[in-house]
């Protein structure tokens, strides 16, 4: 048995237009994605989430060690910068194949609310950075509670 969809004619339409606007902001507009490569560095893949209390933020440094790797937080803007650098040098010609990259990177993210910088925490552990960010006070779910007239 097979699903009957209903035609949209716009629908490829925005879609093509998702496309070229994505393609537009990634050529003219954040060209690299807030990234500066520099021997072909990727991009550090991040995942970002809010508790009750805090920002965090866990980025994927494969290769980093953690002297090697600054973060600062400047307003509403977090930047995680760094380098890979090569353990040991092996001569070209005896390369068969090379697919780990080498070199600095720099990723910058907007946070949704304000943090205290001054009881913020970053953990490394087997290539994963952990920035625990507490949220500043006024920004915190307060509860109020009811109370009956009497």
């Amino acid at each position: 048995m097979s699903n009957i969809v209903r035609w949209e004619p716009f629908r490829d339409l925005i879609s093509l237009r998702e496309a070229m606007d994505r393609l537009f902001e990634e050529s003219f507009v954040h060209p690299g994605g807030g990234l500066v490569r520099s021997a072909g560095m990727q991009p550090l893949s991040v995942d970002m989430y809010e508790t009750d209390d805090d920002v965090v933020v866990e980025a994927t440094v494969p290769g980093a060690k953690p002297e090697d790797i600054d973060i600062s937080i400047s307003g509403d803007t977090l930047t995680i910068r760094g380098e890979v650098k090569r353990e040991s040098e092996v001569k070209e010609d005896n390369y068969l194949r090379r697919e780990r990259v080498y070199g600095s990177f720099c990723r910058t993210l907007p946070l949704p609310t304000p943090v205290v910088t001054d009881k913020a925490e970053a953990i490394f552990e087997n290539g994963v950075l952990t920035l625990t960010l507490p949220k500043a006070e006024e920004v915190k779910p307060k509860a109020i509670k009811v109370k009956a007239k009497k």
